[in-house]
């Protein structure tokens, strides 16, 4: 039998969900160091203001990705802001490339996690919003709200 493996959520991008449509969701895996790590398990992460690149041989990189130095790390710990190799199976390089190329969708990063013992990032294949479909969202999620705070009010009285 598979053993599940509990996931810790480490950091979200919300304002990613926001911004985008998200086609298609990746899992890659990140060369890290190992004060790096540390400082992960500790929550110290933001990939607010991160974004996904593609070089010409076909590396993945996430760039301005955020992780702060490990208190106890001294000379190890890394630049808070280098750039970082996203590990991923050749055919989703190739996969997420063409769709780049093609159909004009950008990649962003969605959620850092624990997996194990592993650190993950959740990758989407994005197509962005427009500004009515932004307020569209905005209206839906106002309605959805009101409708539970009526059905919360008239179940507790």
């Amino acid at each position: 039998m598979a053993k599940t493996q509990a996931q810790k959520l480490i950091a979200n991008n919300k304002k990613a969900y926001h911004d985008y449509f998200i086609e298609q969701t990746y899992e890659a895996g990140l060369s890290l160091a190992g004060t790096e790590v540390k400082s992960l398990r500790l929550g110290q992460c933001s990939i607010k203001e991160a974004f996904i690149t593609i070089d010409s041989r076909r590396n993945v990189w996430i760039q301005r990705m955020h992780i702060n130095p490990y208190e106890k790390g001294n000379l190890f710990n890394k630049d808070p802001l280098r750039t970082r190799q996203l590990l991923l199976h050749q055919s989703e390089i190739n996969q997420i490339a063409g769709q780049i190329k093609l159909k004009g969708y950008t990649v962003v990063p969605l959620k850092v996690y624990l997996k194990g013992s592993l650190v993950k990032l959740e990758i989407g294949l994005a197509r962005g919003k427009k500004l009515y479909d932004k307020r569209a969202d905005i209206a839906k999620k106002d309605q959805q709200r009101e409708a539970q705070r009526e059905f919360k009010v008239r179940n507790v009285g």
